[in-house]
């Protein structure tokens, strides 16, 4: 495993080692207290996910942490391809536990079903997703949350996706493309910033502006829900499984976050 993968530290944790995994199940709802109002954020380091986790939190329930999943051998997250340091540094902005596993897409389903089957012995019922109108994806989620005894919580489902992308933007949320398909949109779309104009020149091209077939990804930053905003020095492009990804990385100086290494 990377050391990235591999470092830990009070925000971390990997469930495939954790800590409570030789506990019974009323140890587990002793250490964690159970609380009916307590949520998981299915977290990808984006924009959906994080307007799923502010509504959530505003409809009066209390955010537990964040899961996230990652490749097999640890390196970078599903579909954003971020590193442990940016989602770390996320968490501790958010000031929120951040979760981790990893699998293989073969054994996907079967290791986030433990995951959140963990969660629900820690005493937590609910799991919070960032999907928006794809049935497909919310049949998955609601297949997933059921096999392990918990609630599914759509905060976004079907509002207007314009609607969400402005309502986002108007909270003071602030986001950075990371990602996007290749052929679909151009690489230079890269490290833009997620605004009102980016959005208009989505719409010009004829691609969703939420991106919900994965034209794009984000990486959040900043916004009412951070203790401090995250700066990120941009890397390399590189395409991976047909989608360009900028590496970030997370840097004290701000002045360096907005410089792109050739």
């Amino acid at each position: 495993m990377p050391p990235d993968a591999a470092s830990t530290d009070s925000h971390t944790e990997n469930l495939a080692a954790a800590p409570n995994a030789g506990l019974g199940r009323e140890a587990r709802f002793d250490r964690a207290g159970l609380r009916a109002n307590t949520f998981i954020t299915s977290w990808s380091g984006g924009k959906d996910s994080c307007l799923a986790l502010d509504r959530a939190k505003a409809s009066g329930l209390e955010p537990a942490g964040l899961f996230t999943m990652f490749m097999e051998g640890g390196e970078r997250s599903r579909s954003h391809g971020l590193t442990h340091t940016v989602l770390r540094a996320q968490a501790e902005a958010l000031d929120l536990r951040l979760f981790t596993n990893n699998a293989s897409w073969p054994d996907y389903e079967g290791v986030f079903i433990d995951a959140w089957r963990e969660f629900r012995l820690r005493g937590i019922p609910t799991g919070v997703f960032g999907d928006i109108d794809i049935e497909e994806h919310r049949a998955w989620v609601q297949r997933v949350c059921a096999a392990a005894d918990m609630r599914a919580m759509h905060p976004l489902w079907q509002a207007p996706r314009r609607a969400l992308l402005e309502e986002f933007i108007d909270k003071g949320y602030r986001a950075t493309v990371i990602a996007v398909r290749d052929g679909v949109l151009d690489k230079s779309f890269l490290g833009r910033s997620l605004d009102r104009r980016l959005i208009d020149e989505l719409e010009r091209l004829g691609i969703d502006a939420c991106g919900e077939n994965g034209e794009y990804h984000t990486v959040v930053t900043d916004g009412p829900l951070f203790h401090a905003p995250l700066h990120l020095a941009q890397g390399e492009a590189s395409c991976r499984s047909g989608v360009w990804f900028l590496d970030v990385t997370p840097v004290l100086d701000p002045t360096l976050s907005s410089a792109r290494s050739s």
